[in-house]
């Protein structure tokens, strides 16, 4: 099963040079967040409408493959009033189980066109 998460290109930069991802949300990271926030192919779209709307620079949309992960994802509970879950990641993301990326283009409100730059 494929996961997403969507990154600053700075961090993933910084990922590539030492192996592993460890970038939790926009302005958190693995640490100070406890873990790595995933969506499924149609709740990225949401995220980034909901979370990244302002930001003025291309993010990237990485695909996770769950197999190539050291640890599993664990589902759970994202937002309290729908009760929608989310996959979460415990441990670094190795860039190993990244199979794509795609850049995606401002603005984020969801009329931007990605462009495939893995």
């Amino acid at each position: 099963m494929t996961i997403y998460h969507l990154a600053e290109p700075a961090h993933w930069a910084k990922a590539q040079d030492s192996g592993s991802y460890t970038q939790s949300t926009r302005g958190r990271t693995l640490e100070q967040e406890g873990f790595i926030h995933c969506s499924s192919a149609q709740q990225w779209p949401v995220v980034r409408r909901s979370f990244y709307a302002g930001v003025p620079e291309p993010l990237l949309l990485l695909e996770i493959d769950e197999d190539r992960l050291t640890e599993p994802p664990v589902v759970e509970v994202g937002n309290p009033v729908t009760g929608e879950t989310f996959p979460h990641l415990y441990a670094a993301l190795p860039t190993s189980a990244v199979v794509r990326v795609t850049e995606l283009h401002p603005p984020h409100d969801g009329s931007g066109t990605p462009s495939s730059v893995s």
